[in-house]
Parts: C-alpha cells; sequence; structure tokens
C-alpha cells in the first residue's frame, strides 16, 4: 500500500470570481473528488511567510516554527553541500520595475555579484534567481535589483528513503532532501510550465512499483503562470496536469490499494502574482487493490 500526494503548487486563489481550478476542464479530478473526500486544509502557519518553503515542510510532516531558511533548500535541491563555514543564500533578482529579471539580465547579474563578493560563490538557479555561497554574513547587496532572502530555520531529518520525491530541483526537492527523503528529479522537470509531466508520471509509477511507502509528486507550473500574471498559461497547466499526470497516478494507486491526495501547497493570484495564505482545496481518494 503506498500514500500518494500530488502538489499543485500554487494553484488555489483568493475566493473572488471563478478560480483557476474552477475555470480548468478538469475530468479526472472531478472524478476524484467525486469519489473521494473534499477538504480544506491550512498549510501555512499563522505569521511565517506564505510559500513553499513553510507550506511543504508542512505538508510533508514537519510544522516550521518559523520562516525556513531558503538559501539552504535551494543548495539541498542541487545537492550543493555548504563547505566549512560557509552557508547558502537565494538572491532574486528585478528589473528596474521591479518585475522579474530575464535571462540576460539576471547572467549579467551573476558576474557583477562574482566580482563584488569574491571569496563567495555564485551560481544559477531557475529563472531569475541566483545561489551563493560563502562566509556568513552576507555582505549587504547595495542594489534595489537584488534581494537576498533572509536565514532561516533549516529543516530536520524526520523521513528516510521509503518516500520520494518527484519533483525538479526547486524548493520542493531541497526540502525533501533536508527532510531525509530520497529525491528523484526526472529529465526534462523544469518548475515551469514546460516541465516534462510525462517524465514525472513515470518516475512516480517506478517508485511505486519499487515498493515505496510514500510518493510525493511536485508540479510547480501553477505557481510559475501566477507569479507572472498569466490566468491562461496557469488554466492550461492544469489542464495538462489533469490530462497528462493525474489518471497514471490514480491508475497507479489503485493497482496497490493506496491512496491519493491532491492540493496546492499555497495558493497564487494571477492577479497581483502574490501567494496568498487562504486554506487550500484537498481531494482525499482511497482506491482498492485490483
Amino acid at each position: 500500500m503506498v500514500d500518494v500526494l500530488l502538489i499543485l503548487d500554487g494553484a488555489s486563489e483568493p475566493l473572488e470570481g471563478e478560480t483557476s481550478l474552477e475555470a480548468a476542464y478538469s475530468p479526472n479530478l472531478d472524478r476524484l473528488a467525486a469519489e473521494g473526500r473534499l477538504s480544506q486544509l491550512r498549510t501555512v502557519p499563522e505569521g511565517l511567510p506564505v510559500g513553499s518553503e513553510t507550506a511543504i515542510p508542512a505538508l510533508l510532516g514537519w510544522t516550521p516554527p518559523a520562516a525556513v531558511d531558503r538559501g539552504a533548500l535551494e543548495a539541498a535541491a542541487l545537492g550543493i553541500e555548504p563547505r566549512e563555514g560557509e552557508r547558502a543564500w537565494r538572491v532574486d533578482v528585478f528589473d528596474a520595475e521591479g518585475a522579474r529579471a530575464d535571462d540576460a539580465a539576471t547572467q549579467r547579474a551573476r558576474a557583477e555579484l562574482a566580482g563584488r563578493l569574491p571569496g563567495y560563490r555564485v551560481g544559477p538557479l531557475h529563472g531569475h534567481r541566483l545561489l551563493v555561497l560563502g562566509p556568513p554574513p552576507l555582505p549587504p547587496l547595495e542594489s534595489a535589483e537584488l534581494l537576498a532572502w533572509p536565514e532561516g530555520v533549516v529543516p530536520p531529518r524526520i523521513l528516510d528513503e521509503r518516500t520520494v520525491m518527484v519533483a525538479a530541483k526547486g524548493a520542493a526537492a531541497g526540502v525533501a532532501r533536508l527532510l531525509g527523503a530520497r529525491v528523484v528529479i526526472p529529465f526534462g522537470a523544469t518548475g515551469g510550465t514546460d516541465t516534462d509531466l510525462g517524465a514525472k508520471a513515470r518516475a512516480a509509477e517506478r517508485a511505486i512499483s519499487e515498493g515505496a511507502e510514500r510518493v510525493v509528486v511536485h508540479v510547480g507550473a501553477p505557481d510559475e503562470a501566477s507569479h507572472v500574471g498569466d490566468r491562461a498559461a496557469k488554466i492550461e497547466a492544469l489542464e495538462r496536469i489533469d490530462a497528462e499526470l493525474t489518471p497514471r497516478l490514480a491508475r497507479a494507486v489503485a493497482a496497490v490499494g493506496g491512496t491519493l491526495r491532491v492540493c496546492p501547497d499555497h495558493g497564487c493570484d494571477p492577479r497581483t502574482g502574490e501567494h496568498c495564505a487562504d486554506p487550500v482545496p484537498c481531494i482525499d481518494w482511497e482506491a482498492v487493490a485490483a
């Protein structure tokens, strides 16, 4: 028997008019909801930042007591161990208008930052994000277009390899690795709307067939579309997930008589590009072994 969790990053929204989840054509999710149990789940503790670094640990069984260290998560996602005396920081790059920098601008910022921080390692993350490793404290970045995430608590090792996380190289992978789970990053998993959902499905099916007790599949596409204000892309991402990933997970779960939970980690409003801490919709579906 296996428990499978499908995390639709940022998929929910404030209940003001028709949400993207309601607008998306999702017959497979609708079937699971009709056959299973629908509920509302609060994933972000009161007073903590709203984001995957807070909500995903809560979904995996550890409720953060304070803000989580995003630099540690990003380094863990890449399999990078800080050297003795080092720590990691995530740095986001923006343009003069405050929007996410494009790839070219992010690369320029990376080169400039490396020149200004001798003795520190500066590498790329997904999109407008950079990873900086070096001795604390991080020197002031002295630029309104560079934002270093603050230091925070690091998730403890409460899991083991009986839990498998299937994700791109991002916060979900980092959280799972720090918590002690086995992380599988399929080729083609990008964390964006172009991610290879078939590759994620195959990785999850393999983990289930190999006897994993818990399999977590994270899809970041809805959140990424929301952040750039593209509601149509968010709806399309949700429809792709419903068509290409959800039924395969349901069939794999049904074959072994397991359970399937589908829920966002948190909400993200495509009108503003901002995360929201409202309780998220959750489907719990139980299968009987074939």
